[in-house]
């Protein structure tokens, strides 16, 4: 007998003493870590959405209003921000639906479903994160630009006024600037929510073998 049978051998005899789970324990142990892993997503979007808020009112402080009223997007600010509580608030919702409809399922297929939407469902929000984020700053540097010498407080404005070399670097720098913000804000939520999902593909993948 060589060592490879050998070792084939040993290996059949102590599966023989290792404890057998049936199906419905296994999916058991896998609908009660999915249903953690979705409760999790849920209390880290609350905890971001307070961060956020209060990082919000820090910031929006007199002059920073002050400046929105010089470039005249006062208004306009302020519409986006109800328009962005208001999407967050709904991904929120989202989430705990996510979470309910996995807590309260009972069969491998239907979680299985709940899974893949709630995979969706992060992936969905970390996309409108970065492209709100984009569009907003891309839509502020462009008020800016337009109205540079209103919001320079110099008595001779003529003095800062940019040739078209000048703006084509400043345009470029800023999407260089932007594109590097977006990448470390990507990177920032793959950290966040690309452990949790990971987690549940793993968790999906073992639900399938079983239906298999």
């Amino acid at each position: 007998m060589d060592e490879l049978e050998f070792l084939k051998q040993n290996w059949k005899k102590q599966e023989e003493h290792l404890p057998r789970l049936s199906y419905d324990e296994i999916y058991k142990m896998l609908w009660k870590r999915s249903s953690s892993i979705v409760k999790w997503i849920f209390v880290i979007s609350i905890v971001e959405l307070l961060l956020s808020t209060l990082l919000s009112i820090y910031m929006a402080d007199a002059n920073y209003w002050a400046q929105m009223e010089t470039l005249h997007l006062k208004q306009a600010t302020i519409y986006v921000y109800i328009i962005s509580y208001l999407i967050t608030f709904y991904f929120i919702y989202c989430f705990y639906r996510n979470y309910r409809r996995i807590s309260s399922t009972d069969d491998a297929a239907t979680l299985m479903k709940n899974i893949i939407k709630t995979r969706k469902t992060v992936k969905t929000y970390i996309a409108y994160i970065l492209i709100s984020t984009g569009v907003y700053s891309v839509v502020i540097t462009w008020f800016t630009i337009q109205n540079h010498q209103m919001v320079q407080d110099v008595k001779d404005a003529s003095k800062y006024t940019f040739d078209t070399m000048d703006w084509v670097k400043f345009t470029v720098a800023g999407f260089i600037i932007l594109a590097i913000f977006l990448v470390a804000l990507w990177l920032f939520y793959r950290l966040i929510y690309g452990i949790l999902l990971g987690r549940l593909k793993r968790n999906y993948k073992e639900l399938k073998k079983l239906e298999m």
